[in-house]
């Protein structure tokens, strides 16, 4: 059902697919999704109810990030809603959109919901009109005696996501202002110490009973909202000129459905279903010392975090139903004694290939913005991705953007094709996880 700005209509599924489409172009900017989970009030609890890609799942599991993906009209943007599970606290999730540029340079600009199921499409809103605007609610579920709807709002914001998430009530991580230019202090001239005057006798002590005082909560940690998305253009950021320089930095790799594409990357068997599909993230690794080697579930060579070679794999998740799916952790304190490490990943079981995925690569690092990687469609038989080369520079490490599906040749296992396609020139055999 097609909705004006202001209509709202009744909602009956316990679970939706909110989705914000768009669609591309030259120098049309990138768009991001976001969900705020309101009170009464109209204002968040905590900045936990802000739902975006930093922070992808409420801790309720109700509402949830759910990447994006290209159909044949643009791009979607999901965030999924279970509303039956939504606290009985929260009477409004407002869904939000923000773009890098302005609304005025984007086409198609939309929103729909549609029940998480059947697919069957609940509501749409065509949002028309737009400028300058850099952030859009463009519509809200609401509870309404005992049952959800939705209306289309609409409602345009020129200070960005931040403005956006500042007036529901969270607490944004802007950058610092620059630090001030100290003046030189003023000479002081010397003046005459001042007269002696002899204390007081001290009052008696009086005991007073002792108060523990209550313990203090830590302070809430803003909610960071920058992020680098290196691109053909970008393609490389320095950690180090980011602030990156020690500590523990995670590489979280997720995956979406895109709409099957033509010719072989239609064949059901040769595409890749989410639900069925073993996908590994790995990591080939050389220290400056010359050693080198693969971590990898396989023969659980999971690496290690304080020893080398400095990074880890935290699981294998071989039926994709980890909320947070597998992540590498690499140890930032060690920075001096890595050479390069190439992050992939390669289906083990459930396709041959990546037809109909996008993938997106996000580097966490302990200070700075995220980094963002994104995969673009496969176009070609490959059960490979190249995602990022981290390289060590100089004495610091750059992240470089890779984004390369590697087909096999004929008699070469996977990894061994991603070695032969980075030089790293070690020694192979088949082995598997059973």
């Amino acid at each position: 059902m097609s909705l004006q700005k202001g209509a709202n209509v009744p909602v009956p599924s316990a679970r939706v697919r909110v989705e914000l489409g768009w669609r591309g172009g030259p120098g049309a900017p990138d768009v991001d999704v976001s969900a705020l989970l309101l009170t009464a009030a109209g204002k968040v609890r905590s900045d936990d109810d802000f739902v975006f890609y930093n922070q992808p799942v409420h801790a309720s599991g109700a509402v949830r990030h759910e990447g994006r993906r290209q159909d044949g009209a643009g791009t979607l943007e999901t965030i999924a809603v279970t509303l039956s599970a939504v606290e009985q606290e929260i009477g409004t999730v407002v869904i939000a959109a923000s773009t890098d540029g302005t609304f005025g340079q984007v086409a198609g600009l939309f929103v729909r919901v549609l029940d998480a199921d059947g697919g069957a499409e609940t509501a749409r809103f065509d949002a028309t009109g737009a400028t300058s605007e850099t952030a859009f609610v463009l519509g809200e579920l609401y509870r309404r005696g005992g049952a959800w709807k939705f209306r289309a709002v609409g409602q345009g914001y020129a200070s960005g996501l931040a403005g956006l998430a500042t007036d529901f009530g969270i607490t944004v991580d802007d950058p610092a202002p620059p630090a001030p230019v100290r003046q030189p202090a003023p000479v002081r001239q010397p003046v005459a110490p001042p007269p002696i005057h002899r204390p007081a006798a001290p009052a008696p002590h009086v005991p007073r009973p002792a108060h523990t005082q209550p313990p203090q909560p830590a302070p809430t940690q803003p909610v960071r909202l920058s992020k680098i998305t290196l691109t053909k253009a970008a393609p490389a950021v320095s950690l180090a000129k980011q602030g990156a320089t020690s500590g523990g930095m995670r590489v979280n790799l997720t995956w979406s459905a895109a709409t099957p594409a033509r010719g072989w990357m239609r064949k059901g068997k040769e595409a890749v279903q989410l639900a069925d599909v073993d996908l590994d993230l790995s990591c080939l690794w050389e220290l400056q010392n010359g050693t080198m080697g693969i971590v990898h579930p396989i023969n659980n060579q999971f690496g290690s975090f304080d020893q080398p070679p400095y990074v880890l794999l935290d699981q294998d998740d071989r039926t994709g139903g980890s909320d947070d799916g597998e992540n590498l952790m690499i140890n930032l304190d060690h920075t001096a004694d890595i050479k390069r490490l190439l992050v992939f990943v390669s289906i083990y079981a459930g396709a041959t290939n990546f037809a109909g995925l996008q993938g997106v690569a996000t580097l966490y690092p302990p200070v700075g913005p995220p980094i963002e990687v994104r995969l673009d469609e496969c176009t070609v038989p490959a059960p490979v991705a190249a995602i990022a080369l981290i390289e060590n520079v100089g004495g610091e490490l750059i992240v470089r953007r890779e984004a390369k599906y590697i087909v096999l040749p004929p008699g070469i296992l996977k990894q061994q094709a991603v070695d032969l396609a980075y030089g790293w020139g070690m020694g192979w055999e088949p082995a598997s996880k059973d």
